[in-house]
């Protein structure tokens, strides 16, 4: 890997990575581009979670997937800032910097991401074991059949029962907390430091929900990994997250440990989100639904009623 402008002085001992003054903008045809992110900065540490949370719109989904520079190919441009990221080898690299190439090279081995819907990430005609092996022939250069007996060893690090009848099964075979297991599983193939997870169990029904994010928290305390959740779902939040970044409009609006973020909320668009989620008689002295509340926020550019 390339040397680049980051220091491995730049980014804390403890720190996987760190998102500095981060801007991304998408092109708008003639008129003004889109400013999605407006300069968010936050760090991961090892073995740490960190959720990003927000509204849909509000630049969580960009700001994840600028880390893995996947937003360029959506017409977006990184116009201000620095992900610095600090590899297995000790190295600390600047992301926005590297070439197409040089990313990647980094996509899988050091860094993954599982997506919202596994039925539109995973490949219908290959099966599980040829999915997972194909990250591993492509990062690590090994053989087909090692390949296929680490796609074994990480199905059943993910807690996939009867793993070696899945390896030839095809996605439509599995269920939905299967699938999504799958995808968890090639995002791991490779051991990377820092696994993105972005909505990870939306679709999933609230008990296969908990299964997997049990799952999530038992990993991070079996291979150290790093971890940067992507969801509105505070009560998610509540479950898995060490610290918090509220996201609106672009911005981070407030960040603070788990505990701060739920005890003690200090921007009205948070405090919005926590009395959102639903609590068991809560309606009982009510005839209908009630509307979500309309709450009134500065930033420092505007004032805006979400």
């Amino acid at each position: 890997m390339p040397k680049t402008e980051a220091d491995i002085s730049t980014l804390p001992n403890d720190a996987i990575l760190a998102v500095e003054a981060l801007e991304v903008s998408f092109a708008n045809n003639a008129l003004t581009p889109i400013r999605a992110v407006r300069g968010v900065s936050f760090t991961i540490g090892r073995g740490e979670t960190v959720a990003l949370v927000g509204e849909s719109g509000s630049g969580k989904s960009v700001t994840a997937m600028t880390v893995m520079r996947l937003t360029e190919h959506d017409g977006a441009k990184v116009t201000r800032g620095r992900i610095l990221m600090r590899l297995k080898n000790g190295q600390v690299i600047d992301l926005v910097r590297l070439t197409e190439k040089q990313i990647e090279k980094l996509r899988g081995s050091e860094i993954s991401i599982v997506f919202q819907d596994p039925m539109s990430s995973l490949n219908p005609v290959f099966t599980v074991g040829d999915q997972i092996a194909e990250a591993v022939i492509r990062h690590q250069g090994k053989t087909r059949s090692e390949a296929r007996e680490i796609a074994l060893n990480v199905l059943k690090l993910v807690r996939v029962p009867d793993a070696v009848r899945r390896l030839d099964q095809y996605p439509h075979q599995l269920s939905g907390g299967m699938r999504q297991r799958v995808m968890i599983a090639i995002a791991l193939a490779c051991r990377p430091s820092l696994m993105i997870l972005d909505e990870p169990t939306t679709a999933l029904d609230v008990t296969i929900q908990a299964q997997i994010l049990d799952l999530v928290r038992a990993l991070q305390n079996e291979i150290g990994m790093s971890v940067l959740f992507i969801t509105h779902d505070m009560g998610v939040v509540a479950e898995i997250a060490d610290r918090v970044c509220v996201m609106l409009k672009g911005e981070i609006v407030e960040a603070g440990s788990v505990h701060e973020i739920f005890a003690t909320p200090k921007h009205p668009y948070t405090r919005a989100l926590i009395s959102a989620v639903p609590r068991l008689g809560s309606m009982a002295d009510k005839d209908a639904p009630e509307k979500f509340p309309l709450v009134v926020y500065e930033s420092a550019s505007e004032r805006a009623e979400v």
